[in-house]
């Protein structure tokens, strides 16, 4: 993936001479930005190794930071406080959380949110030094003393975009890497779970946020077939316990070696179990950017996002999108959904051969 070919600059007053003591980087949300986030961090530490670094992110999100071996705390924060506690409650738990934020004394505070909500933390954390991109939204830049603007940003892979900021602080030269801990128990749970099936392992991800995103899951379950008919692959099915009525309508159809998770593992075990897997096969949705961060090769359609921005960032060319003329429209709602018809089973099953050819080559004895 390239970068722009003009230089990102900050916005603001020269920065302190003094390299920061506290820093905190501010991505809360969702699980796949907060993925393509992790080279930033992973260069911030080699930036400022001195510094104390922590992440703010939502706390669903946080166990898949535990035991990060360039971060040294991790302060979560319960969006669903927003739904389930009473005005009363709610206003407590941000003025608790709020105090709590005002303690770490940050002098460098980091947003790559670029929201309303992540704005009000940066303002809120008090630090000297509030950095956020130019282009945030919901009036967050407000609440920013440096604003980071990057040129030709809307071409620019999410990954690439948000290491826009280590360019303007310097460190444009490091490489970017994704570093994932690793939970020993986990990878113990997920080499059992394997371990039952065939090779090769296929990982499936149906689901996604946004129902645009979603390939039909019948249109899985006959690329599925297909190459079982192939290779005799075992599948496991992952996601949120809001993907079980899709991995079951594909674990259904598949007459093969399939397995249902979708709600049954932790972020350390999906981790773990992508790790493991040989093809990774699921919608553009956080446990498809997982796969990627892990190097695994990846088979995705692509309908209502485009691959340069959101694809599988180091295998990009597992990525099949529509033709569509809305196609890439990022809209998360559609009457008609005309692009699930035309990218096809067979669109699909033709880049994996052409991905690769040794495993779908004949069918499997």
């Amino acid at each position: 993936m390239g970068l722009s070919l003009h230089a990102p600059r900050l916005i603001g007053p020269p920065l302190p001479v003094e390299p920061p003591q506290r820093l905190a980087l501010i991505k809360p949300s969702a699980l796949g930005d907060v993925v393509h986030t992790l080279p930033v961090l992973t260069a911030l530490r080699l930036l400022y190794p001195q510094a104390h670094i922590t992440w703010i992110v939502h706390r669903a999100y946080a166990p898949l930071l535990a035991g990060h071996p360039h971060l040294d705390a991790v302060l979560p924060f319960d969006r669903s406080a927003f739904r389930e506690k009473s005005l009363l409650g709610l206003a407590r738990y941000l003025w608790e959380w709020g105090w709590q934020l005002r303690r770490q004394r940050f002098d460098w505070v980091i947003d790559l949110q670029g929201l309303l909500r992540s704005g009000l933390m940066a303002w809120g954390s008090g630090a000297a030094v509030r950095m956020g991109l130019q282009s945030a939204r919901e009036g967050s830049v407000l609440a920013y003393t440096h604003r980071l603007a990057i040129p030709q940003e809307g071409r620019l892979h999410a990954v690439d975009r948000y290491w826009q900021l280590i360019v303007a602080l310097g460190g444009g030269d490091l490489p970017r890497r994704f570093v994932l801990p690793v939970d020993v128990s986990a990878q113990e749970a997920a080499w059992q779970l394997w371990q039952s099936l065939p090779r090769p392992w296929v990982a499936v991800a149906p689901g996604a946020r946004w129902r645009t995103k979603r390939w039909p899951p019948l249109a899985f379950a006959q690329l599925l077939e297909r190459l079982q008919r192939h290779t005799g692959a075992g599948c496991l099915i992952v996601g949120s316990a809001e993907d079980t009525p899709l991995a079951q309508q594909i674990a259904t159809a598949v007459p093969g070696a399939v397995r249902c998770l979708t709600g049954q593992t932790s972020l350390p075990l999906l981790v773990a179990l992508l790790r493991l897997c040989d093809v990774f096969v699921g919608n553009d949705s956080g446990p498809l950017h997982l796969a990627a961060a892990l190097e695994r090769p990846c088979l995705a359609p692509y309908t209502c996002t485009l691959p340069q921005r959101h694809g599988p960032y180091t295998f990009p060319q597992g990525a099949v999108a529509a033709t569509l003329p809305c196609a890439g429209s990022y809209r998360k709602h559609c009457n008609h959904l005309r692009c699930h018809q035309t990218l096809t089973v067979e669109h699909l099953w033709t880049r994996l051969l052409e991905l690769f050819p040794r495993l779908c080559r004949s069918p499997a004895a």
